[in-house]
């Protein structure tokens, strides 16, 4: 049958939900694309466990633009209690998709919990001195620069983790001997007052830390991101296997909706600016300042394999954790 005369058909029929499941699967057949569609014929409501975070920017302006109702999604937003909660919540569907870190995802592959990353989240702008994430020094310390950490004091929000990860090897590259660091693990916002009052000799922020640390006289030494691989994909969007396998057609519309998102995020950043006074409590003269992240349409995989291998050689894995578990 002609593909056009059975896309008309279909069309015509009660918006009943067996009807719409119909409907879908004529449009497969003949090349169209499906969007999520609820028992009863509805919009599919989902929930994604996010940090309130600049990262996640594009995911709000999404919303806001419609591109998730284009695909018959409601979503919500819920703030998970730090990256760690988040992936218990998608494992029991508490959230049927978070973000969260690329480390923490491979670390839970790793463990074998069962999660698949479904779009990308944010990444590094590979500009050093000019990424939101960076090691800060007192303005008057003798650390000029990534190397000049060995045998330091260094604050970072997560022991073991991807601010580790990229630290070490951005020491690594400047010639440095990484093992020689002592991490100190402090909340971010605890971070740079840490550094003014000398408890540590350096700290890892993201923005807006880096920005406020930056006003509060201290200066970078290292974009740590940027340093260890100029694309690195810092964070992802993900779901459960389980939830993946039962509603394929609700993963592939959150995927789309999310694709359409980080590119109007990229090709209009300022947006992406605007919209953090609708989640964060940034200052305005702050806000105004931050460097914002890279929001790629499409998952860097080589830069989460390059993640995996430098788990392995951190010791935080024994081997490298199968990226191919993870990516889709």
């Amino acid at each position: 049958m002609n593909c056009t005369l059975r896309r008309r058909t279909a069309l015509r029929r009660v918006a009943t939900a067996t009807v719409a499941v119909a409907l879908g699967l004529s449009l497969s057949a003949c090349g169209g694309i499906d969007r999520a569609v609820a028992e009863d014929g509805g919009p599919v409501s989902v929930k994604v466990g996010i940090i309130p975070i600049i990262d996640v920017a594009p995911l709000y302006l999404g919303v806001e633009q419609g591109f998730f109702e284009e695909e018959n999604l409601e979503v919500e937003m819920e703030s998970g209690q730090g990256g760690a909660a988040i992936v218990p919540g998608v494992l029991s569907e508490q959230y049927q998709f978070g973000f969260s870190n690329t480390a923490s995802l491979l670390l839970s592959v790793s463990k074998g919990q069962g999660l698949q990353a479904v779009a990308a989240g944010a990444a590094t702008t590979g500009e050093s001195g000019e990424d939101f994430g960076a090691v800060v020094v007192p303005e008057d310390s003798r650390i000029k620069d990534a190397a000049d950490l060995e045998g330091k004091r260094v604050a970072v929000n997560t022991l073991q983790n991807i601010n580790t990860l990229t630290i070490n090897q951005a020491v690594r590259a400047g010639g440095g001997d990484p093992s020689t660091i002592e991490y100190v693990e402090l909340p971010f916002p605890d971070i740079a007052p840490a550094v003014a009052a000398g408890d540590v000799d350096a700290g890892q922020v993201v923005e807006p830390f880096v920005t406020v640390a930056e006003q509060q006289g201290n200066r970078q030494v290292t974009s740590n991101f940027a340093a260890a691989d100029p694309l690195l994909m810092v964070g992802l969007y993900f779901t459960s296997d389980r939830y993946a396998q039962q509603h394929p057609e609700v993963v592939a519309a959150f995927t789309r909706a999310m694709e359409k998102s980080l590119a109007h995020a990229r090709r209009d950043p300022e947006k992406a600016r605007a919209i953090l006074d609708e989640y964060t409590d940034i200052a305005p003269e702050v806000q105004k300042n931050i460097v914002l992240p890279d929001w790629p349409e499409k998952i860097g995989i080589g830069s989460v394999k390059r993640l995996a291998l430098l788990m392995a050689k951190d010791g935080i894995t024994e081997s490298p954790p199968d990226t191919a578990k993870l990516l889709p």
